[in-house]
């Protein structure tokens, strides 16, 4: 996925919850609260999500046109010559044509002539790009490419293991969002209802009425108005209209599948058991230096309570927790009272199970969605599947109810970048959001995150990141002068 460097910094207010609660025995008998009058605020800021060639690309073609993509609409009159530029080492700046399309929040750059062949090229947009808002980009996006040795001739075509549903499939989930991935970057301005177009097997049906979203370069996705029919045979094709970065015509592709008599649902939610007391458990430590503030009772099991570092706990009278003045409510560790192990034991596994039942969860609503770039995107409920790992480079907005559910199963890592958020929408709640996430987890400086993380490995909040939710990792938690909140349940 792209690595464009000199990403948009964050302007962001700090998400907090509205909580006035006293913390009983569902968070082990605390007394203390915390309690905060801020309603939730933040802020989409304006940002590039993906480009194409991508940053540190290599091999292009040296007849290729250049393309960013935004996570929201940008004023057209903003994005032109002196905007957006391409410029080849030891070269003047590449002459060509600017544009914006709107219908995927898109800049393009259409060189006049030939790029130079095995050279690296820099990419930039100013500050000068602003959206409907009137806010620009923060800083510069930069990034760069090689050129090959020769234009490219070669035609795009559908990447088969990418796109879902597959040909021939049967059963298909009747509110299915088709995912239509390409074997390298499309044109942004060849996507259209007029290129790709969905109908039963009839000749004389019409087109499945939709929304196209130009997630990147390589991806799209139509979403049906309304649920397809039952038992019915519908077919996608797309037509010729779409063509490559260099210009390469698509061969005319279709491929059917079969509707079931099913629509998904929000799938249910992963029971946390009595790992659910606890706003932050894990099994080798947790740490924190700077102000950290932290609502709810946090544990480590099987490790002792010099896993606990940072805190300057105070051991209780009764020997079966500490407090601190950074956590409004209790620190529990595996050597305190004599009950208080087996708790721990229990909650631990507890964990362990849940983590397996989210992992296990099967017929996902979207497979690889946006090749793990899922920046700018608004996510319905459902179940998500990744067999690679998760960025975040622009805000993503979950649109959902407060009984709604989201379960992401990500097979690497999961990264938000400085100041990116998960915002929630619709009254969705981060209870009902459970990650599972098979690597490193790192929320960095400024982010905001809410949901339930599951997490097989580490979980790493840099300076400032606000935290929503829970954190059940089988390592280590990292803190830094962060503000961890546990749901309002």
């Amino acid at each position: 996925m792209n690595n464009i460097k000199n990403a948009t910094k964050y302007l962001f207010s700090a998400f907090f919850v509205l909580i006035a609660l006293s913390l009983s025995a569902c968070f082990s008998g605390s007394n203390n609260s915390k309690t905060t009058t801020d309603e939730p605020v933040v802020i989409a800021a304006l940002s590039v999500t993906s480009s194409a060639p991508a940053d540190a690309q290599t091999g292009i073609g040296t007849n290729s046109k250049v393309v960013a993509v935004f996570n929201k609409d940008v004023k057209s009159e903003t994005v032109n010559e002196t905007s957006f530029t391409l410029q080849g080492a030891g070269e003047t700046s590449v002459v060509g044509v600017v544009s914006y399309d709107s219908a995927t929040t898109t800049a393009s750059l259409k060189p006049s002539s030939n790029l130079s062949s095995m050279t690296v090229y820099t990419a930039t947009l100013t500050t000068d790009v602003e959206d409907e808002a009137g806010d620009s980009l923060v800083e510069e996006v930069v990034w760069t490419f090689t050129t090959g040795e020769l234009a490219d001739t070669s035609a795009p075509a559908l990447d088969v293991a990418g796109t879902t549903p597959k040909d021939a499939d049967t059963g298909v989930l009747r509110n299915v969002k088709l995912n239509i991935v390409f074997t390298e970057a499309v044109d942004p301005v060849s996507i259209s209802a007029q290129s790709i177009a969905l109908k039963t097997d009839d000749t004389a049906s019409t087109v499945v009425a939709g929304e196209l979203s130009f997630i990147n370069p390589t991806t799209v996705v139509f979403s049906p108005d309304a649920d397809l029919a039952g038992d019915t045979l519908y077919r996608l094709t797309l037509s010729d209209a779409i063509t490559d970065l260099a210009g390469n015509t698509l061969a005319v592709t279709t491929l059917g599948f079969k509707t079931g008599l099913k629509a998904s649902s929000s799938p249910l939610a992963v029971d946390l058991g009595t790992a659910g007391n606890y706003v932050l458990l894990a099994k080798t430590g947790i740490s924190t230096t700077g102000t950290t503030d932290i609502l709810g009772d946090i544990a480590v099991s099987p490790v002792d309570s010099t896993a606990l570092t940072g805190f300057n706990e105070t051991l209780d009278a009764s020997g079966t927790f500490a407090t601190s003045a950074l956590i409004t409510g209790k620190l529990f560790a595996a050597n305190m009272s004599p009950d208080t192990p087996a708790i721990l034991t229990t909650a631990v596994s507890n964990m362990e199970t849940a983590y397996t039942d989210a992992a296990g969860r099967t017929l996902p609503d979207f497979t690889e969605l946006g090749a793990g770039e899922i920046g700018g995107l608004t996510l319905d409920p459902g179940l998500y599947k990744w067999g690679t790992g998760v960025l975040v480079t622009s805000d993503v907005t979950l649109n959902g109810s407060s009984t709604d559910v989201w379960i992401f199963q990500i097979a690497e890592g999961l990264k938000l970048q400085d100041g990116k958020s998960i915002i929630l929408a619709g009254g969705a709640l981060p209870q009902n959001i459970f990650w599972q996430v098979a690597e490193d987890v790192t929320l960095q400086a400024g982010t905001t995150f809410n949901g339930i993380i599951l997490g097989k490995t580490a979980v790493n909040m840099n300076t400032g990141a606000v935290f929503n939710g829970r954190a059940l990792v089988q390592t280590a938690v990292t803190l830094i002068a962060n503000d961890v909140n546990q749901p309002s349940e």
